[in-house]
């Protein structure tokens, strides 16, 4: 289902998506695993409880270690730094916070994770029609990230709540109003990594992971958003997806996507 691109485009994509900090950062531990990574005075000029969080070296590399049980110190960092008016779109919606295995070790508040620099999950759906076009979403032009721009059927964060597949049913039927009962072919395609600085924060650097499927969305069949936060579908030509994708009218995301 890849769209015929130029290879000099998609390579400036790939790089987009793999890019340092915008400036240096340290790492986030709890105990000995590190969790994520900030800006190194960043934690110093947020006002918050004492021994919440402190400066730490481990293996010989200064940085900062979260004090107490995570997810509780956690909350109280993240509500310090709405506080201080450092916290993106609050969303009272818990991600989880892993170790560089993807072990699970506590949860956090969505808006903080990018100045923290947390890796984060994502699931995303790019769904086609049977004579080969493309049922696309326009974000919303009130969402806080890439508003307006084109993505796929359905992507969104995964949240500490849920499984990947719980993830991609419930965000399928929010997003799209369907039904994975209503699609055809669903299949699992692979997983991408993106590293690059974030626009929610000049601070925030992204890190996630990014699960996608494909599917059929059969004849007769049409998305329908459920939660307000897409503008609408629409079912585009490979050509002319591959034309807007090249005008910058996509997230970075569905574009590697629907390039892969």
């Amino acid at each position: 289902m890849s769209l015929v691109v130029p290879a000099g485009w998609l390579a400036a994509q790939r790089a987009r998506a793999d890019q340092p900090p915008r400036k240096p950062r340290v790492p986030l531990w709890t105990g000995d695993a590190r969790i994520g990574s900030v800006e190194p005075d960043f934690l110093a000029a947020v006002p918050m409880g004492a021994g919440l969080v402190e400066p730490a070296v481990n293996g010989g590399e200064q940085g900062w270690r979260i004090q107490g049980e995570l997810t509780a110190s956690l909350r109280q960092v993240a509500l310090a730094m709405r506080e201080a008016g450092v916290a993106h779109v609050w969303r009272d919606e818990q991600l989880a916070v892993t170790d560089g295995e993807g072990r699970k070790l506590g949860t956090v508040e969505r808006a903080v994770v990018r100045p923290l620099g947390i890796t984060t999950f994502a699931v995303h759906l790019a769904g086609i029609s049977p004579d080969g076009g493309h049922w696309l979403q326009q974000r919303s032009l009130t969402k806080p990230n890439d508003p307006g721009l084109w993505d796929t059927l359905m992507g969104g964060m995964i949240p500490a709540s849920d499984s990947m597949e719980q993830a991609l049913e419930r965000e399928t039927w929010e997003e799209a109003g369907l039904r994975l009962s209503q699609i055809e072919q669903l299949r699992y395609r692979g997983r991408m990594l993106t590293r690059r600085p974030s626009d929610e924060s000049s601070a925030g650097y992204i890190v996630e992971y990014l699960d996608w499927y494909s599917c059929v969305v059969p004849s007769g069949v049409a998305p329908t958003n459920q939660d307000g936060e897409v503008a609408q579908f629409r079912l585009m030509r490979p050509e002319e997806v591959a034309r807007r994708m090249q005008r910058d009218e996509f997230t970075l995301e569905a574009a590697l996507i629907l390039s892969t």
